[in-house]
Parts: C-alpha cells; structure tokens; sequence
C-alpha cells in the first residue's frame, strides 16, 4: 500500500471523503471521541466533516444536560467528546488506568489522599444537589471544606471526581461549560472483554487502517489490550501490509483526491495514528506539532496537510489566515477560500 492510498483510506474513514454529515451526535458516534480539551476546536472538527449542515450552535444544543452529547476525562487522561450513550464503558475502560497518575499528581500539589477522597464526596454531592455547576463553583465548595484547590489540583481533583461519579461536562445556561452527573437512564454497561472489543471495532472504523500500536497510543491503553481487542474482532478484519488491518467490509475509497478542507487544532485526522508522516510532510512536522503538547490546525488538500491557520474574530467578521507550506495551487486557495467562508457561517459569523 503506498503512501498516498494510506492517506485517501483513512481521510475516507474520517468522514473528510466524502464528507460524513448527518447531525453532531452522527458525527461523533463514527468517530468514537473527538479531543475536547479546546470546546471551540472540537465543534470545528465536526463542522469540517459537515460543511453546510449545522451550526456551532446546535453542537451546544446537543451538549445541553441531558442531551445525545457529552464531554469527560476518558483516553489518554484528556477531555473528550462522546455521545452519552458511550461514556459509561469507555470510563469503565479508560479509569482504572489514570487514577494512580491522577493520585499521583494530587500527592505532588500537597492534596493528601483523604483530602482527595472529600473531595470526591463534596463534588457528587454538590452536582446531585444543585448541578449543573461550573468548575469555579466546585473548587469554592471544595476550597470551603479546607481542600487545597491552588493551581492545578482543582482541576485534577474534579478530574478524579468525574471519573469516580460518571461526571461530565455539559453546556448550561449562558452556554458556558458545566459539571453535571450523568443522567444516562440505562448506562451502556459490558464487561471489559467486551468493551475492548467494541473499542476496537469503533475505533478502527474512523481509523482504519491501521496498527494495534496504534490503538494502544490513542486509548491510552496497554499493547496488550489493544491486541486483545482487535483479536476478539478478527473474523470482522482483513490484514493489510505493514502489520496494518481494516474492517474487512470497508468500502473501498471514493475515486478523486479529498478536497482542500481546514482542520481545527487537535483534529481527530492527527491524533488517531503514532505516526503522522501519511498525512504531514517530515520537513514541516514541528510546524503542526511544536512540542508542549500543541497541535496546530492544519490545512489540508487531498488529505495531506499543506499549511497550517489561523482564525481573528472581530465585528461579526471571522478573517481566516492560511500559512501554505509551498504555493498553493488556484483549485486549492479557492477550496480553502471557500472551506473559510463556511466556518464563519459556522461560527455565525460573516467572511472576512
């Protein structure tokens, strides 16, 4: 398989060939989870999945307590974006292997471990009694009970709260983020030979093809499970070369290149796969990735990542700043002129 089939196969998987639509809980359900650290960025990563079907908006509605969408602590110890009915069994799956790093950290920003454990309480507590709340709003409960929430162990303490009570972050009133417990009415429950096995169906659907490296990488899980799941699924798998495997009733890709589209920053299309090199050109991978744990947004044409962008909101007016890496060709600036104009419409804005 070369380079460039790689590349159309797995833009093709991530809804950017032919581009996925449907509304943002569709979207989200394909591709499993979506980095959500950057609330802005990861509605961006739909809307580039769906030009002209949806609006910022209505992935707020979507996030609304109660509602298809919601965000929480799950792989890799990040934020993500999942639909509901997804987040119990993948915390089920995800927890157990953050909590002692999570720990860990509190140890080494002087919260004890029964300070912890309060905290816990007085989160679950709070959110039953008066949720949904903002982060703010826990740490003054917590801070009023005599629990250090300095720097960063607010943040790693409702973290640790989140994932103990099935917290998780939604929408409320004013459209900022707040905590609220999970009003799943029957959490998706499975054991975990079975969740890991979901796991890797669900994953390799957005990701294929691929390794189980790979997954191991993006769930944050060890090798082993990630081979476990793939081997309980392996009647459903066709091997590729380069120890790559796919769903085996994949359809193959849409003829013709991927058309120029503009990524967000954190952009599912980067972060499936330990090695970008199918996607980002080796001479400019410091340029997408700096370090620090920043992943640029990206511009992108036929699948490969062409520039990097930029975004100023000022009067109503959204000016979108494209840096290519070399000239771009008159199809790709129009398409990427074009791409700009529907994030505005996205973001309610008008094209500057």
């Amino acid at each position: 398989m070369t380079v460039a089939q790689l590349r159309a196969r797995r833009a093709a998987a991530q809804g950017l060939h032919p581009a996925a639509g449907g509304p943002p809980e569709a979207i989200v359900g394909r591709l499993l989870a979506v980095q959500a650290q950057d609330l802005r960025a990861a509605r961006l990563a739909l809307r580039a999945r769906a030009p002209d079907a949806f609006r910022a908006e209505d992935v707020d509605a979507a996030l609304r307590d109660g509602g298809p969408l919601v965000v929480a602590w799950l792989m890799r110890s990040t934020l993500h974006l999942v639909r509901r009915e997804d987040h119990a069994w993948l915390l089920a799956l995800t927890a157990p292997t953050q909590e002692a790093g999570t720990r860990r950290r509190l140890g080494q920003l002087g919260v004890s471990p029964d300070a912890a454990e309060r905290a816990v309480a007085i989160v679950e507590r709070a959110l039953a009694d008066e949720g949904p709340l903002p982060r703010a709003a826990l740490a003054d409960r917590m801070a009023a009970k005599g629990i250090p929430t300095e720097g960063q162990a607010t943040p790693h303490l409702i973290a640790l709260a989140a994932r103990r009570v099935g917290a998780v972050l939604v929408v409320a009133d004013g459209d900022e983020p707040a905590f609220a417990l999970s009003r799943e009415r029957a959490p998706r429950r499975m054991d975990r030979d079975a969740a890991l096995a979901e796991l890797a169906r669900r994953w390799l659907t957005a990701h294929g093809p691929a390794t189980d490296a790979d997954l191991a990488a993006w769930a944050g899980l060890p090798l082993r499970d990630a081979r476990a799941g793939l081997a309980a699924i392996s009647r459903e798998l066709r091997e590729e070369d380069r120890d790559l495997v796919d769903l085996a009733d994949r359809d193959e890709p849409p003829r013709g290149r991927a058309p120029a589209r503009l990524l967000p920053a954190f952009d599912p299309y980067l972060l499936g796969w330990r090695d970008r090199g199918f996607a980002v050109p080796r001479d400019h991978a410091h340029d997408v990735h700096p370090g620090g744990g920043i992943l640029r947004a990206v511009a992108t044409d036929g699948g490969r990542v062409v520039g990097t962008w930029t975004a100023r909101r000022r009067g109503g007016r959204l000016a979108v700043a494209v840096s290519p890496f070399a000239r771009l060709s008159a199809r790709a600036a129009r398409a990427l002129e074009r791409d700009a104009a529907d994030v505005a419409r996205f973001e309610g804005l008008e094209p500057a």
